[in-house]
């Protein structure tokens, strides 16, 4: 245990054994299906508050966060479309496949890819998530979406995906993506209204 990383003791600490209905519950979080009413409110609340010209600008430019954001977490991984731009950077192992901390990891499932730095899970959702945030300027959604953000987050650790810099590192790229989508957003949006 001496020689194990902080990281990695960080994310043994994190990590445990909830019992079946924790692992589904954090099985959900981590999916997709889940998420989609919260989809489905934020096109909402831009149609309602912008116009609908202004709710495809924001599509668009979700889809463009979200994507870069994945792309760049592929680089990494040496996965996606940007899989060889670093060809010789040493990927790093998921915890569940690591071999100083997959004995002593709660493991949910082995349905996944080998590498997990950057965690894209955490990047395109915190790029959803400040985007969001950011064009429906809400106080109370800003909580609800960061809390989200950090459920999700929180998921993979607990899942054995993704050790805490993964996902620090992942926060970091979605939220430079996220921001820069919405600076493009808003210069779409002054564009839509003029025309």
């Amino acid at each position: 245990m001496n020689s194990l990383s902080l990281d990695q003791r960080l994310f043994l600490l994190l990590n445990f054994d909830g019992g079946p209905v924790l692992d589904w519950i954090m099985s959900t979080v981590s999916g997709v299906v889940m998420w989609i009413p919260l989809y489905l409110f934020i096109a909402w609340a831009v149609n309602r508050r912008f116009g609908w010209k202004s709710l495809i600008a924001f599509l668009v430019c979700l889809a463009l966060a979200m994507g870069l954001s994945d792309m760049l977490c592929g680089i990494f991984k040496h996965s996606g479309l940007l899989k060889d731009l670093w060809a010789d950077f040493p990927a790093r192992h998921r915890p569940m496949f690591d071999q100083a901390v997959r004995d002593l990891a709660h493991v949910v499932s082995y349905r996944h890819g080998p590498y997990g730095t950057v965690s894209a899970h955490a990047a395109t959702t915190a790029a959803m998530g400040i985007l969001s945030a950011l064009v429906i300027g809400n106080k109370r959604y800003s909580y609800i979406v960061a809390f989200i953000v950090l459920l999700i987050s929180y998921s993979r650790i607990y899942l054995a995906c993704h050790f805490p810099q993964d996902i620090i590192l992942g926060l970091a790229v979605g939220l430079i993506s996220g921001y820069a989508m919405y600076l493009l957003w808003r210069k779409l949006d002054i564009l839509l209204k003029k025309g």
